[in-house]
């Protein structure tokens, strides 16, 4: 059998995605797209090519579907997080500005919808919701992550600047869907950096 063969059947041979995958990777792109009330579950299942049973079996209510669907956002958020880490070993404050560097490029996209956690902090007040959960443990730990940070820099009230630095993201996910291209969420990295340098210590 030649390569192109073997590389053929090994196609045809691989499964096709779950139900559940395909349910999920739709429900992704349409709640970050048009946001998670607007969106209902004939929509997903119709776009997924599958049925509503077959969405219930993988998914005891659209709640869990939404808290699902951000529990995946928040492991490609740390995932993007941690290459700027582990692009800098060592040195916080850079780890800091390559991460807001590449939040800041995104945000000039024509479809950018800011941050899925925010969007959906927004969108369930409700405290106890399971797609409110998800995004308050990302929000904290996220906290967590900067305020240690602003102290590895050697920060004069580390806290603050770790809080200032998380205000300064959330002020990019949001002016970003507002302003679009050009917007001041462009130098959220230069003003990280700012902030930075007026927090250590002289």
């Amino acid at each position: 059998m030649s390569s192109d063969n073997k590389i053929e059947a090994s196609l045809s041979a691989a499964p096709a995605p779950k139900a559940a995958d395909k349910i999920l990777d739709v429900a992704r792109d349409l709640f970050y797209r048009e946001g998670i009330r607007a969106i209902g579950v004939d929509e997903i299942v119709k776009r997924a090519g599958v049925t509503k049973p077959s969405l219930y079996r993988s998914f005891p209510s659209k709640d869990e579907l939404a808290a699902s669907y951000l529990r995946k956002y928040d492991l490609e958020f740390w995932e993007r997080f941690d290459e700027a880490v582990n692009a800098h070993p060592g040195d916080p404050r850079a780890q800091i500005i390559a991460f807001l560097t590449r939040v800041g490029k995104r945000t000039q996209k024509p479809d950018y919808r800011g941050c899925g956690m925010t969007n959906a902090a927004v969108e369930y007040p409700e405290r106890g919701h399971p797609a409110r959960i998800v995004s308050e443990n990302n929000k904290q730990e996220l906290r967590r992550r900067l305020r240690a940070m602003a102290a590895a820099m050697g920060a004069v009230d580390s806290d603050t600047l770790g809080d200032g630095l998380l205000l300064l993201i959330e002020g990019a996910y949001i002016s970003g869907q507002l302003f679009g291209r050009g917007g001041p969420a462009a130098s959220v990295a230069r003003n990280a950096d700012l902030l930075i340098e007026a927090s250590l210590k002289k």
